[in-house]
């Protein structure tokens, strides 16, 4: 009996450039921890996640120009990670390390295929000619000629197993509609090759394997919905000449006239496995979905349809799916009993609870807030919470899903006005996941006052509508960004990234009239300076001026002399675009995880954003105390933080701008001046320090004025 569990997001996917969303991601890989993997997109980013938690733990980035062409991994031997990048170049580094330019390097003469890690042995290191390498032989001499095992070969697919304490690598390679499966043992060093069996009207999608008692079992998933297993021995102790191996069918995962098209195989125990695919059927109606099956008896455990697509990729680490669902990476917890007859048919009967230990942020149910022991106490809860639960459900089903947005906004206000109760962060939640959820699927439907009024309650965060700043940023709300960085303490540095693109990308007219939060800049802007300079520069002709009424000169054309005012006393944007952008100042981050994403900005944004910091600086330092008043208004150190990261992220970039020369020029001036400020105010501080010092204290009672005099 098989069963599939809870389901939630571990992290969001960003497409890289040249790679579409619907590529996936390059790999995933166990971490050190059986609650950590290592994901590796399709361009310059490897991150950590601690599964339970849904958190990042770690991130690092290859240079711009750079892309990392191979899986990160983990080395179980010494707890330090290893990626490719531009299929030559070979990195290693350990948890602390920051700046993967300052970390080992080692170019190698071979294009990598794939790095396999192994407990308790070296990583194996297989190269797109077939050659296989351990990770220390190779790195004792990196310019060591790589043999070139195969020809004209292009390689499918590659796993490494433990087999009497020695390491076996499989792959398998294509060649003109031929599969070929290589077995390399490497202690002994011992090569095997072998042919496929062809298929006339099908060809193989996906392959896995497992080892037992020196036999090699070898999946394969065929376009035709069939898996086919194939047995080979690891006794043979030479290389045998290539055989043509046969294939047994295991299982049949589709009916007849059905194509499986982009799919994954992956083994779950002896007697289950899971198929993530779409069926494409004759009336064109393509549905992709996740099931699991049991090999012994033939049958469908449990199978999870997935609407929003997949990139046909699939992994299985600690009875977790992982999968890409739309633009997410998406968990599913997955549980396998021993088969038997009546378990296969569903006629086991269910003795025991499953109780997840995992907070789901995106699907919080009822009476269960991801709490064990949440269940025990469900008949203590009282009639008032049961009319609660009543009235969400009915709101979610009636008014979210097919209602008018006007009747949705009245009937949430008559909701939220007349709700008193104990789990008011989860309706909330459960309420605007069912908006932004008919928001994603319905394109003329955006209640953006509901969604306001729920972010105003300050009873969510990120976690508990993870899709609602897409869908903001999709409908350029920048009202509702702010809010929502203003809110959530929880937003993830992808995303804090995307709305400073935003918010540096539009117009400052295309703001005017736009309901932002002003609260941040009228401590230290004028909100109608911009329309007093115009005034200042703008022709008068026939008009009143009090500076020219002491002049006789009527009735002809009039400039008066402007105010000269220097740049850097102006803000380069709009009241507007400032609050938002002391919106993101104000929000929290990691620099480790913000600097990969902050490098994504163009030239223009940088140096816009560097310009508003330099002004925010400059205003700071007029200030007694060094900071502006208000609660949401940026401090001194916000500002000097953000400016560091930005020349970090750009400073390559930023040194070569001609425009950029005057307002680095100016930020050096201004720092050095700052500079030599302070160390002066330090000299005075230590006389005042000696004079304290060495004069003699006396009662001066309970008040007293002293004047002291510097020469």
């Amino acid at each position: 009996m098989a069963v599939l569990g809870e389901e939630f997001t571990l992290c969001g996917l960003i497409a890289s450039a040249g790679a579409g969303a619907g590529q996936g991601i390059l790999g995933l890989e166990p971490g050190s921890d059986p609650d950590q993997v290592l994901l590796t997109d399709r361009g310059r980013t490897a991150t950590l996640y601690k599964v339970s938690d849904q958190k990042p733990l770690g991130c690092w980035s290859v240079k711009q120009d750079q892309t990392i062409t191979c899986p990160a991994v983990c080395n179980f031997e010494t707890g330090e990670y290893i990626a490719v990048h531009d299929d030559k170049v070979l990195r290693i580094w350990k948890d602390e390390d920051v700046n993967l330019d300052k970390v080992f390097k080692a170019t190698l003469t071979a294009e990598v295929y794939r790095i396999h890690s192994l407990p308790h042995t070296e990583p194996l290191v297989l190269f797109k000619g077939g050659a296989v390498q351990t990770l220390d032989a190779l790195l004792a001499a990196p310019q060591q000629e790589i043999e070139n095992v195969i020809s004209d070969e292009v390689i499918r697919w590659s796993e490494a197993f433990m087999e009497t304490q020695q390491p076996v690598l499989i792959f398998t390679t294509e060649k003109n509609g031929n599969y070929f499966v290589y077995v390399q043992k490497v202690n002994p060093n011992i090569l095997h090759k072998y042919k496929l069996e062809q298929e006339e009207s099908s060809h193989p999608l996906s392959f896995t394997a497992y080892t037992k008692n020196n036999i090699l079992t070898l999946l394969c998933l065929y376009s035709n919905g069939c898996v086919y297993k194939i047995l080979m021995s690891l006794q043979h102790s030479v290389p045998e000449e290539k055989q043509i191996l046969s294939k047994s069918l295991l299982l049949k995962t589709v009916v007849s006239d059905t194509v499986l098209k982009g799919a994954s195989l992956a083994i779950l125990d002896k007697d289950h496995v899971a198929v993530l695919g779409c069926l494409d059927s004759p009336p064109n109606i393509a549905k992709e979905c996740l099931s699991i099956w049991n090999t012994k008896f033939q049958t469908l455990q449990t199978s999870k349809e997935l609407p929003q697509g997949t990139s046909g990729q699939l992994w299985c680490y600690g009875e977790r799916f992982f999968l890409t669902h739309g633009k997410v990476l998406t968990v599913i917890v997955y549980k396998c009993e021993t088969s038997s007859l009546a378990a296969a048919v569903g006629k086991l009967k269910d003795t025991q609870t499953t109780v997840s230990s995992y907070v789901n942020w995106n699907m919080l149910q009822e009476d269960d807030l991801g709490s064990p022991c949440a269940q025990q106490s469900v008949t203590a809860k009282t009639e008032s919470k049961r009319t609660v639960s009543f009235r969400v459900i009915f709101f979610l089903s009636g008014f979210c899903i097919d209602s008018s947005q006007n009747d949705v906004e009245e009937e949430l206000w008559q909701f939220l006005s007349n709700a008193q109760m104990s789990d008011f962060q989860a309706t909330v939640g459960y309420i605007i996941t069912g908006l932004v959820n008919r928001c994603k699927t319905e394109p003329t439907f955006y209640p953006r006052n509901c969604l306001v009024q729920l972010i105003q309650t300050q009873g969510l965060s990120y976690s508990l509508c993870p899709d609602l700043m897409a869908v903001a940023l999709e409908k350029t709300d920048m009202h509702l960004l702010q809010l929502c960085l203003q809110q959530f303490p929880d937003v993830p540095e992808a995303v804090t990234c995307a709305c400073l693109k935003a918010f540096l990308s539009i117009n400052d007219d295309n703001l005017q009239g736009t309901n932002v939060n002003l609260d941040s800049v009228i401590s230290y802007m004028d909100i109608t300076l911009s329309d007093q300079v115009e005034k200042q520069s703008a022709t008068v002709q026939n008009g009143f001026s009090s500076e020219l009424m002491e002049e006789d000169s009527c009735d002809i054309q009039l400039t008066p002399k402007p105010h000269v005012v220097d740049n850097e006393e102006l803000c380069p944007v709009g009241p507007q675009k400032a609050a938002l952008l002391n919106a993101i100042l104000y929000s929290a981050y990691s620099e480790t995880f913000l600097l990969p994403h902050l490098k994504d900005l163009s030239a223009q944004q940088v140096i816009l954003f560097l310009r508003y910091l330099q002004y925010l600086y400059i205003k700071c330092s007029e200030k007694v105390n060094m900071d502006f008043p208000g609660m949401l208004s940026p401090t001194i150190n916000q500002i000097m933080d953000w400016m560091c990261l930005l020349l970090d992220a750009h400073f390559t970039v930023v040194v070569m701008l001609p425009e950029a020369k005057g307002l680095l020029f100016s930020l050096h001036k201004f720092v050095r001046a700052q500079v030599r400020f302070y160390s002066e105010l330090n000299k005075i501080e230590g006389s005042l320090q000696e004079l304290q010092r060495t004069k003699p204290q006396k009662d001066v009672g309970l008040y007293s004025i002293e004047m002291l005099e510097l020469v």
